[in-house]
């Protein structure tokens, strides 16, 4: 298997309160595939799509039940510490909830945390060991 993350999608709750969350709070460029059951997100190198939670888990053939964390975390890296206290001044604006303000972190980074609408988490962070360049793409393979 070629090692490539082509989409995630989130079950959400709310589709609409979402999709504006993601296009108008945090500006993330809508695809024109997106349709009112589904909407895609252009990021470098992978689609975030947005599915209502019931029908994602009715896809999977899974109970579409729980809450609390979900044992995972996306993240957005950055090319430099100041920004990610801009990011999540620019989540909190849309409507996140922030959960743990930007700091240095042990390992030498900075970075903090923001849930979106839906409780899903998103990190934001510099890491100074990453292979992120300055245009927010990676210099891996």
């Amino acid at each position: 298997m070629e090692p490539v993350i082509t989409v995630i999608t989130l079950g959400v709750s709310d589709l609409k309160r979402s999709v504006e969350f993601y296009r108008d709070g945090l500006h993330l460029p809508i695809a024109k595939s997106s349709s009112d059951e589904i909407a895609f997100f252009l990021t470098r190198g992978t689609l975030l799509a947005l599915f209502p939670r019931d029908d994602l888990a009715a896809d999977a053939a899974v109970a579409g039940e729980g809450s609390g964390f979900r044992s995972f975390t996306l993240a957005h890296n950055v090319a430099r510490p100041e920004q990610v206290d801009q990011i999540l001044k620019e989540a909190e604006g849309a409507g996140a909830r922030i959960v743990k303000s930007a700091q240095t972190a042990s390992w030498g980074g900075h970075s903090g945390y923001f849930a979106d609408p839906d409780g899903f988490l998103w990190e934001v962070v510099f890491n100074p060991h990453s292979p992120l360049r300055e245009d927010g793409t990676l210099g891996v393979r």
